[in-house]
């Protein structure tokens, strides 16, 4: 974890303008106060002391250089599943972050051992965000989607978490490994609740009543494990989510004792067929579940929180219906 003393004294440098190559003028234009704008960087992005040693793992693909000059505006041509990437709404779950940190909490934490990224060194590339709620509030989990290439945090897992905890409940963004598929995406997930419940009384969450939140290929494992439980993906025997939020994910499968599912989709997703959604609805209703289903015009697959469509304020619902499982 940074020390509080080098992260504000950071921000100070960052919001003096004094920044090597860079004007004041132009520095002011990026960042506020040691916060970003919409015309920030990569590079203001990468370099920010508030995630100094994690800042890769809040872009979407580990593969890939990034464009030092990009704008954060522009940040959504880096998500080709995605749609409707607000940057306004971008921005806002990074300040949030860049907050906590300047408030001397820690905002990332790895969820593998050192042991656990020899045996395989992929596990580097994972970790949680958490972005606190009320202390010893319950916990959700979001897993973003991005076709199990990327991992689309900026736009549909910063912007749930900020939602989340402005509710008072605690909120985890997972970074998982892409490249091999959803059953180590899903591995990583169960991991990821294992270690929230290890350090439970550490991170000041309740373990009663959590939730899982995904999208598309997020959606699919957070499904999974609603299915199968945690122990089922090679982690810890805890108990199961008390609901699973799923957002526009063409998964199918269920089992005979299904968690209480919200799910939502836009009637235009050429991905996740709301044909097939509406069916697994079905048949989740059949074995006893509780489920809501939105399916919302004109709108497209990977909307993410929604921002001026019909979708917009789907998560605050999807917050309620959580409400009513946590016992």
């Amino acid at each position: 974890m940074l020390r509080l003393t080098t992260v504000v004294a950071s921000l100070a440098l960052l919001a003096s303008g004094q920044v090597v190559g860079t004007t004041m003028t132009e520095q002011a234009s990026r960042t506020v106060g040691g916060r970003l704008t919409a015309d920030a960087t990569m590079q203001d992005l990468l370099n920010h002391p508030a995630f100094a040693g994690f800042s890769r793992m809040l872009l979407p693909w580990d593969d890939r250089n990034y464009d030092s000059r990009m704008r954060l505006r522009d940040i959504g041509t880096l998500l080709p599943y995605h749609s409707h990437v607000d940057p306004e709404t971008v921005v806002g779950g990074l300040n949030r972050m860049i907050d906590d940190a300047g408030q001397g909490r820690q905002v990332f934490y790895d969820f593998y051992t050192d042991d656990d990224k020899k045996k395989e060194p992929a596990r580097a590339n994972t970790g949680l965000f958490f972005l606190r709620g009320k202390p010893g509030a319950p916990f959700a989990v979001i897993a973003p989607g991005g076709g199990f290439s990327y991992v689309g945090s900026v736009h549909e897992g910063f912007p749930y978490a900020v939602a989340i905890s402005r509710q008072g409940y605690n909120a985890f963004v997972l970074k998982y490994r892409v490249g091999a598929g959803g059953a180590v995406a899903t591995r990583d997930l169960a991991a990821a609740v294992s270690y929230i419940f290890r350090h439970a009384r550490t991170l000041a969450v309740s373990t009663r009543g959590y939730s899982l939140w995904g999208s598309s290929a997020g959606a699919r494992m957070a499904a999974a494990i609603g299915s199968h439980g945690v122990a089922r993906f090679d982690a810890d025997d805890v108990p199961g989510p008390s609901a699973v939020v799923m957002a526009y994910t063409g998964h199918s499968e269920y089992s005979p004792r299904e968690p209480p599912t919200f799910v939502v989709v836009g009637e235009r997703d050429g991905i996740a067929s709301p044909a097939v959604m509406e069916r697994r609805v079905e048949a989740l209703r059949k074995t006893g579940a509780a489920v809501e289903f939105h399916r919302y015009p004109d709108v497209g697959h990977g909307f993410g929180p929604g921002v001026g469509t019909s979708a917009e304020g789907w998560i605050d619902r999807a917050v309620k219906f959580w409400e009513t499982s946590i016992r």
